[in-house]
């Protein structure tokens, strides 16, 4: 198993990690398979959406604040139990197609690491599952 380290710099932030994924990818040869990336932090998610507009990161982080506060009606007593919801609501886990040693994302789509207690020092477990011959 590989591991990516993601130094987020803001509290709450979308960081792309497309190419330091697709560099493991030509670093270790894969022509075809999938890519299967998990985050192993419970405060933090992992998502697939559009790079092409950075207006739609900004929407998505913006939204989530609207949908789950900083400070609420928490009972969590370390004050980051909006960033375990928020990790809940994008999810611990991706997998991308990959051909002809390339991920095959759409035409607009990046990988995000999705940061919700930074700033910190992460990581991103990487996998690559062969196709069946």
């Amino acid at each position: 198993m590989l591991q990516l380290t993601v130094h987020s710099r803001q509290r709450v932030e979308l960081i792309n990690i497309t190419l330091e994924v697709q560099a493991l990818i030509d670093q270790h040869k894969i022509s075809s398979g999938a890519c299967l990336l998990f985050v192993p932090h419970t405060t933090a998610g992992i998502i697939i959406n559009e790079n092409a507009d950075p207006d739609v990161v900004r929407d998505i982080l913006t939204t989530l604040l609207r949908l789950v506060p900083q400070h609420g009606d928490y009972r969590h007593l370390e004050g980051n139990s909006d960033a375990h919801i928020k990790a809940v609501l994008t999810g611990s886990s991706v997998i991308v197609p990959i051909s002809q040693g390339r991920l095959q994302l759409g035409t607009w789509q990046a990988i995000y690491f999705a940061e919700f207690d930074g700033p910190r020092r992460r990581q991103v477990l990487v996998s690559f599952l062969a196709p069946i011959s």
